[in-house]
């Protein structure tokens, strides 16, 4: 399996001072430097962690992919294509929420969501869904043309240790399986920290694990570059 990084908490500590640093540039370049698959990022609508310019920049200097997550907005939409990042993850958003919540209704819009992909695959934008581990969304994320799916870890990361686990593991199991019958690649991720991301190995096929906040959490006390290395040594 290949490794995301998502910088945005290292953007959210700057903010909390409105400082330069900690400098998510330097971040990134420290994870690109290590061999991590990407660099993930998301421009939320109210811009609280990264901000434009951070994109911007990112998208010059990065060797490595960098993945940005957006709402399904017109605005979104409009930077996507002028940025061209090589993917983007199609989450939902909500101005409230501390951080994302659930998966993307794709069934319930999927006119919408076909509209939206179109002129980002046209733009030769790698697209994925992120969606719940739920038949009926991998069916109409295939069916909206996007060849990616991240799978929302969230509910097996909250279960990890209780006797709900193997019931929210076996659902992402076996949602990853159904979405590769229909010859979608899946990538997964929110909530996988240091412990409960070993059991991604029992997923055939995953792609890539999409991981942020317990990378930057750790670092915080071993330093990036260590806390980064260690979940590559676990998830390869």
């Amino acid at each position: 399996m290949l490794l995301g990084v998502n910088i945005d908490h290292v953007a959210t500590l700057r903010n909390v001072r409105q400082a330069k640093e900690p400098d998510v540039i330097k971040a990134a370049l420290i994870c690109e430097n290590l061999g991590v698959a990407g660099i993930t990022t998301h421009l939320r609508e109210d811009r609280r962690h990264i901000k434009d310019d951070d994109v911007i920049k990112l998208k010059t200097i990065l060797h490595t992919r960098l993945n940005l997550e957006m709402a399904m907005t017109d605005e979104m939409q409009k930077i996507a294509l002028e940025l061209k990042p090589a993917a983007c993850c199609i989450v939902p958003e909500k101005r409230q929420e501390l951080t994302t919540e659930g998966g993307l209704d794709v069934a319930g819009q999927q006119k919408r969501v076909i509209e939206f992909v179109k002129p980002l695959k046209d733009a030769g934008i790698e697209v994925s869904m992120f969606i719940d581990p739920d038949a009926k969304q991998i069916e109409a994320s295939h069916i909206a043309g996007a060849p990616f799916i991240e799978l929302h870890t969230g509910a097996y990361a909250e279960a990890f240790g209780t006797n709900r686990e193997n019931t929210e593991f076996l659902k992402l199991k076996s949602a990853a399986v159904f979405a590769q019958s229909l010859n979608l690649k899946v990538n997964a991720g929110h909530g996988l920290d240091y412990e409960n991301v070993k059991r991604m190995h029992e997923i055939p096929n995953l792609v890539e694990l999409n991981i942020g906040h317990s990378i930057i959490a750790r670092a915080v006390f071993v330093g990036l570059e260590k806390a980064v290395k260690e979940m590559k040594d676990l998830i390869a």
